[in-house]
């Protein structure tokens, strides 16, 4: 098995620029290829992830073409993909599975058949609520394994937006992104709008709001009651010119508890006040455990309190499930016990991380407790030296788990896997080591 071995690290300090969010840019990238006209992407992330969101498009029929300085030129096709029959490979990626099992379903034209699968994690990982409320409004989409889990094929149908479309909200607001993304290809034909209703409590708002303000960018303007309807206007999507993708808010939590565990400052450049993420609101939970932050329109700073303790938090994180988990990991620095809760849809993502992050935590010498929805972190006197962290091919496992060797608590810790992280972040261990700045113990 390939690993990497941390070494306990002293203190960090520097500046470090994200890489381009991977939210954003598999957005971005869809987005820019169903539009009308040419969309020219600076910024996009160049990861696993993407790399399956721009596959898939190519074998579509839209073509991207490569610039200077990682810029992408997508040749939007207003909605109506060349190729009629494609195998699509989503990976492991879960927004360019729900959002092109959307497009997918609506854009399909009579006697078009497309096939999505993935990894045999992503044939875990739920799409039938999407599929069930696509289906209900002429869609055709055929299992070929488990019924609500890929593989699955799609085939054109015809498709009818006379009644107020449902969709649960509460396992992954991708399923609700799926369906607002790919809604205007057909109120666009149809000369008329189309109403979404959420059944449940809508889970990661921040996200929906991040696919909401990119859909704006595009020229689509969705108006909302609360979180419960959504209304697509009659239009389709015309490309703005040119979208600079925002660095990734949920890589820019790794940096900014170092910071907080380790001293500081670090100074982490592509998002900030000005961001579409929710992720950035990581920030203000650490503040609460006592870090020091600055924030600037597209840079936050943080250090480590003043007074060097951490203090244990119980929060909400329904809004940042993916930067919650690099919370669970500062708890092991904190003084007392750190719950976090409403995490339900960890169960459902890369791997079951609430399963995932007790088990490895535990390796470390931490009192986990881990309940339906929750997990409560209870750092022992010492951290275990020298764990093993088994990643289970989740690129964020392996980031925050590095955390564990920093700081005058930290201790070395052996990262198994950590080629993972080439999902968003593939240059994660180096980067983390140029703000390394006081040495091994």
């Amino acid at each position: 098995m390939n690993f990497i071995d941390l070494p306990a690290q002293v203190s960090v300090a520097g500046a470090i620029q994200l890489p381009g969010s991977k939210s954003v840019s598999n957005r971005a990238l869809l987005l820019a290829a169903l539009a009308k006209g040419r969309t020219t992407l600076t910024g996009l992330l160049d990861s696993d992830d993407t790399r399956v969101m721009r596959d898939a498009l190519g074998k579509l029929g839209v073509t991207l073409t490569s610039g200077v300085d990682g810029m992408l030129a997508v040749d939007g096709c207003g909605g109506a993909f060349v190729s009629p029959d494609a195998d699509i490979f989503v990976g492991n990626a879960g927004t360019a599975a729900r959002t092109l099992v959307g497009t997918l379903a609506l854009a399909a034209a009579p006697g078009a058949s497309y096939r999505v699968d993935g990894v045999p994690r992503m044939r875990e990982r739920p799409i039938g609520d999407l599929a069930d409320a696509l289906v209900q409004i002429g869609a055709v989409i055929e299992y070929s394994g488990n019924p609500g889990f890929p593989p699955l094929t799609i085939r054109g149908g015809g498709i009818c937006i006379d009644r107020p479309i449902p969709i649960r909200g509460d396992v992954s607001s991708q399923f609700l992104t799926g369906l607002l993304m790919a809604l205007p290809l057909v109120t666009a034909r149809a000369g008329k709008s189309a109403a979404i209703e959420v059944v449940g409590e809508l889970i990661s708002k921040p996200y929906i709001e991040i696919t909401l303000a990119m859909m704006r960018q595009f020229g689509v303007v969705v108006e909302r009651d609360g979180w419960q309807r959504f209304t697509v206007p009659a239009n389709g999507y015309v490309s703005p010119g040119s979208y600079a993708v925002e660095g990734d808010a949920s890589s820019a939590s790794y940096f900014l508890a170092a910071a907080a565990i380790a001293g500081g400052p670090i100074r982490v450049q592509g998002v900030g006040l000005n961001a579409l993420q929710g992720d950035v609101k990581f920030a203000d939970a650490l503040a609460a455990m006592g870090a020091q932050i600055e924030w600037e329109d597209h840079a936050i700073i943080a250090k480590a309190p003043s007074d060097g303790r951490l203090r244990a938090i119980q929060a909400d994180m329904n809004h940042i499930p993916d930067a919650a988990m690099t919370l669970a990991v500062v708890a092991l620095f904190a003084e007392g016990t750190t719950k976090l809760t409403n995490i339900a849809s960890w169960r459902v993502k890369e791997t079951d991380r609430i399963a995932a992050m007790t088990t490895e935590l535990r390796k470390l010498g931490a009192t986990v407790e881990e309940g339906a929805d929750y997990l409560a972190v209870t750092p022992p006197s010492q951290l275990t030296a020298n764990a093993a962290i088994d990643t289970y091919d989740d690129h964020r496992i392996a980031m925050c788990f590095s955390l564990a060797s920093l700081g005058a608590r930290g201790v070395p810790v052996r990262i198994n896997d950590p080629k993972c992280v080439n999902k968003t972040f593939p240059t994660y261990f180096e980067v983390l080591a140029s703000v390394v700045s006081g040495g091994a113990k």
